[in-house]
């Protein structure tokens, strides 16, 4: 492997493992930032209808911000091999933070809307922050640092819906997103102090680097591969977890929208595996994880069909196993990704950016799919079908798994 030359490339290379503080402040940041992705999700029903949108128009707040984090993800995050880092990642979260204030005053509905695109597309900043953290560790620890990094976005990814319900419940949701454009601001300050500049040797126009990517695609086998297993993985949390809330709400659960909070707080414990998962690819045991995680996922989505469709008359049996299965479900995402991403990390040190940018990107794709067929899915063949359709995705993680002895 050709490796780059630059000094930041070596330094990345010759550093010591950074200290913990540093690292816990990278989970934190990636933690926050990423609440704002899912936050309108929960909320349709109670924006819409004060900034006079309709109730399919509502839905169109998610959409948008996911579109615009998607967008970022292939036309801003690549932009950190040719930008110094630091300048770019500040620039991107101050623009969160003022589009999170202006969703928070927004007049009407075409603002909300515009706004929210905009929140997804300097959400980004998160996928600028993960190589960053990635570039100030040795081959050696890279797992076991980006593991760290990932536990706290997915932390936030998994605590963003019932944080946004909560929060709404009691104070409403402009002060829920005023609130977050105080705390992004807040970090930004932060960081401003503790990320390191770094300067891309890499002499290249935008237009080139966008062009690129499709060169490091077709090049990268690694990176075609994780990404695919990762899209298969989100396909089975996005169909899970767009439909869960749905069942909780009916018998034998019947719950309100606080204790379907909760029930994605405890959730959200598969958070933990993130950095296991990290070490053990440091140690050489990709492969036994990586279809151990697939192999968890295959579980969960059977366990929860078991808790609903065979344990329903025993109300607290049935939501214990199905708590439990949304844990191992977790589990197995989060293991998959940060196996991926220190995957991808260790090809080039040069594309770091981008390749992040292209896994994400790709990926993402799965977890879409996974949420645009849950409603189409739920309406056909109710609970059993979301497990049966999460199931293939796990089957499809797993078939890709074994084609490869290792990455």
């Amino acid at each position: 492997m050709k490796m780059d030359k630059s000094p930041s490339s070596q330094n990345a290379i010759n550093s010591p493992m950074p200290r913990m503080p540093l690292i816990a402040l990278f989970a934190t940041a990636v933690g926050i930032v990423v609440l704002a992705l899912y936050a309108s999700q929960p909320l349709a029903g109670i924006i819409g209808p004060e900034l006079g949108l309709s109730t399919s128009m509502s839905g169109l707040a998610t959409t948008l911000t996911l579109f615009g984090y998607a967008v970022g993800l292939i036309f801003l995050v690549p932009m950190t091999d040719i930008v110094e880092n630091k300048r770019l990642i500040l620039t991107t979260l101050v623009g969160d933070a003022f589009a999170l204030f202006i969703l928070a005053i927004s007049p009407n509905g075409l603002v909300f809307l515009s706004a929210s695109f905009v929140v997804g597309l300097l959400t980004s900043a998160i996928q600028m922050l993960v190589p960053v953290a990635a570039s100030l560790s040795s081959e050696a620890h890279r797992g076991r640092t980006i593991g760290n990094v990932m536990s706290g976005l997915m932390l936030g990814i998994l605590v963003s819906r019932p944080a946004a319900s909560l929060v709404t419940q009691f104070f409403g949701w402009r002060y829920l997103y005023g609130f977050l454009g105080v705390i992004v601001a807040i970090l930004t300050i932060i960081l401003q102090k503790h990320i390191p500049s770094l300067r891309p040797a890499r002499r290249a126009t935008y237009w080139q680097l966008v062009r690129s990517l499709i060169s490091i695609i077709k090049e990268e086998p690694v990176l075609r591969r994780r990404a695919a297993s990762q899209a298969m993985c989100m396909g089975a949390f996005g169909i899970f977890w767009t439909s869960v809330a749905l069942q909780l709400g009916q018998a034998p659960f019947l719950l309100g929208q606080g204790g379907i909070a909760l029930f994605a707080l405890a959730g959200a414990a598969g958070a933990i595996i993130a950095p296991i998962a990290g070490r053990a690819g440091d140690r050489g045991w990709t492969r036994p994880m990586t279809v151990s995680a697939h192999l968890a996922i295959m579980f969960a989505l059977m366990l929860a069909y078991v808790g609903v469709a065979v344990l329903s008359n025993n109300r607290s049996l049935s939501l214990g196993v199905l708590i439990f299965a949304a844990v191992i479900l977790d589990l197995g995402v989060i293991a998959d990704q940060t196996l991926g991403r220190r995957a991808i990390n260790l090809l080039r040190p040069e594309a770091r950016g981008r390749m992040n940018g292209l896994f994400t990107g790709l990926f993402f794709l799965g977890g879409a799919l996974g949420s645009a067929l849950s409603g189409i899915v739920w309406n056909a063949w109710g609970w059993p079908g979301i497990c049966i359709v999460g199931l293939i995705f796990g089957a499809f993680a797993a078939a890709l798994s074994l084609t490869k002895k290792s990455d």
